[in-house]
Formats: structure tokens, sequence, C-alpha cells
């Protein structure tokens, strides 16, 4: 069966809270075994091949990036407390006329969103701000993952070592 809005919806604020929680087993479990993540630096229209990133990663290596997260001892014991706001929420079924109800179930679903993302760490508060495109698919009855794309606004100027997945 094909995902209705209020159940996407509730997908994609499950996802902020696990991050916004550092719940990233969870997180991670959200994500399809054949995944992607990719936070773009340069060119946020081009090949994440071609381009720079801050993350571009598969579902293997972001199950190694979670484990050395887990592993930072300093981070351990002064995470960033993060909120995350999720708005503008659009969704998007390619060809979803044209798809029968088998092929609909098993189709992709486009969701695009803005964020702002308030972390706090050590005294400073810093403020992230973007957009989040989603591909999301049925897997064994539940939403996964298979693509996730976050846009920052400031995705062309320096940024500051992030110690949070965003």
């Amino acid at each position: 069966m094909a995902p209705d809005r209020q159940e996407i919806e509730r997908f994609i604020y499950l996802e902020a809270r696990l991050m916004d929680g550092h719940r990233y087993d969870e997180w991670l479990a959200l994500w399809d075994e054949d995944a992607t993540y990719w936070v773009p630096c340069g060119d946020p229209e081009g090949e994440p091949s071609q381009t720079v990133s801050v993350i571009y990663d598969r579902r293997g290596q972001l199950r190694n990036r979670i484990v050395r997260l887990k592993e930072t001892l300093w981070l351990k014991e002064q995470a960033p407390r993060l909120k995350r706001l999720v708005a503008n929420i659009e969704v998007a079924q390619a060809g979803a006329a044209q798809l029968s109800a088998d092929e609909a179930s098993g189709a992709e679903v486009v969701v695009n969103s803005s964020f702002i993302l308030a972390e706090l760490h050590r005294h400073r508060q810093t403020l992230w701000v973007g957009s989040t495109l989603h591909r999301l698919v049925r897997r064994a009855g539940s939403l996964a993952i298979k693509y996730k794309k976050v846009t920052l606004l400031n995705h062309d100027e320096p940024l500051p070592n992030m110690l949070f997945l965003i």
C-alpha cells in the first residue's frame, strides 16, 4: 500500500526526533539497505562524485560514521543539544497516476522539506538552515530512506565541524 501524507509526515518527524536525541542506531534502522546520504558542500545540483561533499555515504559508510560518533569520548560526555523544526513538507510520487496498486506500494515517494536546526554546544548556539530531499520506499511494511540529500543554506561557505549528523 502506498503511504499517505500523514504516514510520511510522521516518518519525517520521527527521523528528526531520533537525530536530535542522538539515537543513531534507531535512526540507522530507518534506512534502506541500498541507501545514499548526501550533504553537498559545493554545487548541490551537481553529481556527488564530481563535487565536494560534507557527507556522501552509502549505508555501510554511514554505519561506520555512527560507530565513530558513538566512540568519541568527549562527544559522549558533552554531545550538543539539538532541536530541529521541520516545515514545508511537500510529497510527490513520480508517475503515481500511472501505477497499479502493487507498483505504487513499491514506488519511491519523493519528499521535500525545509528545516531549522538549533545546536547548543559548550555555551555556543549555532543555527543550521536548509532543505532536505528524501526518497522513501516501503520495506517490510514500513517506510525506509532510500536516498537523503541535505542542502545547507550556507553550503558554499566555510562550515564549522559538525558534531552530529544533519
